[in-house]
C-alpha cells in the first residue's frame, strides 16, 4: 500500500524533538473521513488527554499511532522515526510485519476491554511478551511480573485467571502487562469506560502513579477530573479535527471554542 505524503520532509522527522509528532494525519473508512488532518506534538514525560464526543476520531487516532490502523495521509513519528512506513520518492509504503512489530515494541497500549488471554493466568499473561518478543529469561520475566503486580496493587493474584477478577482488576493487569515491555509511550483507549463506577478509582490511581513517574501517556478519556488533575495538555477533538488544545485549566475550565464549551456543558449535565 502507498499513500500520498502531505507533510514535511522526512529529515525533519529524525531531528531531536517531541517523543510523538503527528503531522496532517488523515484516515477514512470507506467514504467516512474519520481523521481530517490531525497535528499533535507530545513531549517526553508529557501526559496528553484526548477528549471529545463519541465518533470524533480519538480512538482511531490512537490506533494509528500504534499502527493498528493504517493512515491515508500525513505522518506519525515516534522518537523521530516514521511509524509504519518507509518513504520512496515522496510516497509512503507500508513496512512489513517484522519491521512494524519492532517499532511497536516501544509503545504500550491499554484497551477498553482488557484483551487478556483468558486461558492464561495473570502471571502468564504478563510474562508472555517479554519472553517471546524481547527474549527475556523466564526467571527474570517472572521476577519482574511479581514486581509489576505489586505496583498495581495485585501482588497476590498471579495465579488467578482473568475470569476470576473484577473488571478493574483485569484492567490493572492489562496495564502491568503493557509495562512489562518497558514502553517509552503508553496509549490508553478509554481504560475506565467498561468498568463499574466503583472500580474506576483504582485504575485511575495506577495511571496517576505512572504520570508521576514520568511515563509519556496519551489517554482517550471521558474522566474530566482525571484530565484536569493529571494531564499536562488536553486536546479536544470533534468531527475528525483538533478543535482546541492547551493546558487543562485553559481547555476544561476556560474553553475558547464554542464546540468545546458545548461538549463540556453536556458532560457536566450528564455527571450531575
Amino acid at each position: 500500500m502507498s499513500v500520498e505524503v502531505t507533510s514535511a520532509n522526512s529529515a525533519e522527522g529524525m531531528a531531536i524533538g517531541p517523543l510523538v509528532r503527528a503531522v496532517n494525519v488523515h484516515k477514512s473508512f470507506g467514504r467516512n473521513k474519520v481523521l481530517k488532518g490531525i497535528d499533535l506534538h507530545v513531549a517526553p514525560s508529557e501526559v496528553v488527554c484526548l477528549i471529545g464526543p463519541s465518533g470524533s476520531g480519538k480512538t482511531t487516532f490512537l490506533r494509528c499511532i500504534n499502527m493498528l490502523e493504517e493512515i491515508d495521509g500525513g505522518r506519525i513519528f515516534v522518537h523521530g522515526e516514521l511509524m509504519g512506513y518507509r518513504e520512496v520518492n515522496e510516497r509512503l509504503h507500508t513496512l512489513d510485519d517484522v519491521a512494524r512489530a519492532r517499532q511497536r515494541r516501544s509503545i504500550g497500549m491499554v484497551f477498553q476491554r482488557f484483551n487478556l488471554f483468558p486461558h492464561m493466568t495473570v502471571l502468564q499473561n504478563i510474562i508472555e511478551a517479554p519472553i517471546q518478543v524481547l527474549g527475556v529469561k523466564k526467571s527474570a520475566a517472572i521476577e519482574e511480573a511479581h514486581s509489576l503486580l505489586e505496583r498495581v496493587g495485585l501482588g497476590d493474584r498471579g495465579d488467578s485467571y482473568p475470569s476470576q477478577l473484577s473488571g478493574g482488576q483485569q484492567q490493572r493487569i492489562a496495564i502491568a502487562r503493557a509495562l512489562a515491555m518497558h514502553p517509552d509511550l503508553m496509549l490508553f483507549d478509554e481504560p475506565t469506560s467498561a468498568l463499574d463506577p466503583e472500580l474506576v478509582g483504582d485504575v485511575l490511581a495506577v495511571m496517576r502513579e505512572l504520570a508521576d513517574d514520568g511515563m509519556t501517556m496519551i489517554v482517550v478519556t471521558h474522566e474530566m477530573a482525571f484530565a484536569r488533575d493529571v494531564a499536562d495538555k488536553v486536546v479536544f477533538m470533534d468531527g475528525g479535527v483538533v478543535v482546541e488544545q492547551g493546558r487543562p485549566d485553559q481547555v476544561i475550565n476556560h474553553p475558547s471554542q464554542e464546540r468545546t464549551q458545548q461538549f463540556l456543558s453536556r458532560m457536566t449535565s450528564a455527571a450531575s
